[in-house]
């Protein structure tokens, strides 16, 4: 910590109502590249959410009252603050979660463009006027902040799920309470030190720190004064979840599981296909929602694709993530790293091959080798399931049909990405995959302009774009009578 610039950014309590929240009980922040102690952070509880609820509420109506002007400007003094200490909240973040810190700092700023967007969206909240039944009448729509917003986000991208859902809801005229994952909550507390420097008035912004994730889940999911719930994590985790908001039919938004596939198909531009796949599947450590998950190569072009491919992932160098030239940090956890093992080793006993890494760097730690499977089936647990880790299984398929088929083969539907030239091609896989976001030549796509979520069990509701505002808002019918 001694590299900050600002070291008023480490805060070890939970930020409600415009104050610090100490408890009697902590909980440990440690490094997964080193295992080293961190910080301590005050472990809040139950009754710590239930004041963060009341101070959302009670600060709702004065927000939702403020112009859009007024939210924006405040919202862009976050901004600001957020790219102006962008370095130390990448320093942070790599702390806490091990990301490399170029990585980092690029999370920060793709962080805080979803409060630029917003700031400058929510000034286009539009309602409508419909043409009325009868000429004594008028019909007009307007649209409203729902109230108050509880969230609870997950380690992997610590600054941007929070920030693009707490973008959207500000500038929407609600309040936000959130819960950020308890490997990562140092991220969420400097972004609320920062919020504070901003003029983000007390209560419209809190961020609540425990590890009590079942009954600060039920509170923040069942409380009736919380008025809409949005999560990102899995799909096991978001039903259950789901089920709880139905007590008081909640308004929901769920980014949960992915399982992307990544299609080369013979007239794609092989190296390109080759730095988006490295791209996609080895960011964060393989350890994203949107990654691939499944390399699906035509047949005539896998040698020449998995040979380019090995060569290019050899290259990939693992270590701390605040070491120059490092470009594949730890995973979050040994339990992590010991479920990534699992699943390379029961698909290797079903007939994968191993063609690079498929270990742990040293035995203990959190890194695993960038790893290669070839010979894979849509059936080995490798590309059934997600694997959230550095591990790319190949699968061969031999037309587009097959192609289309073991993509679709799943019960997720988050992300795809493809490449080929053919323009007729291009559309009939675009449209056949049954995917919320596609990447087509392209292997990063999430950006705050664009309308960011899935279809089947990865979720519902959309975070980002001129959408991403609609999980925040009620519409409202008003109908004038009695004009002649």
């Amino acid at each position: 910590m001694h590299a900050l610039k600002d070291i008023q950014l480490i805060k070890h309590s939970s930020y409600i109502n415009g104050s610090w929240h100490s408890s009697v009980k902590s909980l440990a922040v440690t490094n997964p590249a080193t295992g080293e102690l961190v910080a301590n952070v005050s472990n809040a509880g139950i009754a710590e959410v239930e004041l963060a609820i009341e101070s959302a509420k009670d600060a709702f109506t004065m927000w939702s009252k403020k112009s859009a002007n007024e939210r924006a400007g405040l919202m862009r003094n976050w901004f600001n603050l957020m790219m102006e200490h962008q370095d130390d909240l990448g320093r942070i973040l790599t702390l806490e979660q091990g990301k490399p810190l170029a990585e980092a700092k690029g999370e920060i700023a793709y962080g805080a463009a979803f409060i630029d967007w917003f700031a400058e969206e929510g000034k286009r909240i539009y309602g409508d006027t419909i043409p009325a039944p009868s000429n004594d009448k008028r019909i007009v729509v307007i649209k409203q902040p729902v109230g108050v917003v509880a969230a609870i986000t997950p380690w992997n991208f610590p600054n941007a799920m929070i920030a693009r859902k707490a973008a959207a809801a500000l500038a929407a005229g609600c309040t936000f309470v959130v819960r950020p994952a308890t490997q990562t909550p140092l991220s969420a507390l400097a972004m609320a030190e920062l919020a504070e420097r901003a003029g983000i008035p007390a209560g419209v912004f809190n961020v609540v720190v425990g590890d009590d994730a079942r009954g600060m889940g039920k509170v923040l999911t069942e409380h009736p004064d919380v008025a809409k719930f949005t999560f990102t994590g899995s799909t096991s985790v978001g039903k259950s979840l789901i089920s709880q908001c139905a007590s008081t039919v909640k308004k929901v938004s769920m980014e949960l599981g992915g399982n992307a596939p990544f299609i080369v198909f013979s007239d794609a531009d092989i190296d390109a296909a080759v730095q988006g796949a490295l791209a996609s599947k080895y960011r964060n450590a393989g350890q994203t929602c949107v990654c691939t998950n499944r390399i699906l190569v035509h047949k005539d072009v896998m040698a020449q694709f998995s040979e380019k491919f090995v060569a290019a992932v050899s290259e990939l160098s693992t270590g701390n993530g605040l070491t120059e030239g490092v470009t594949v940090g730890p995973m979050i956890n040994k339990q992590a790293v010991s479920d990534v093992q699992k699943l390379v080793d029961d698909s290797v006993e079903m007939g994968a091959k191993l063609v690079l890494g498929g270990k742990i760097v040293q035995e203990g730690s959190c890194f695993y080798q960038p790893t290669i499977l070839a010979n894979v089936s849509n059936d080995m647990p490798i590309a059934a399931n997600e694997i959230f880790g550095p591990v790319s299984p190949l699968i061969s398929f031999a037309n587009e049909e097959e192609a289309l088929a073991i993509a679709n083969d799943t019960e997720y539907g988050l992300a795809a990405y493809f490449y080929a030239r053919d323009i007729g091609l291009i559309w009939r896989i675009a449209e056949g995959l049954e995917f919320g976001m596609i990447g087509i030549n392209e292997g990063i796509i999430s950006n705050a302009a664009a309308p960011f979520g899935g279809v089947k069990q990865s979720g519902n509701g959309r975070e980002g774009s001129k959408y991403g505002l609609d999980d925040y808002l009620e519409i409202k019918y008003l109908c004038m009578g009695g004009i002649r």
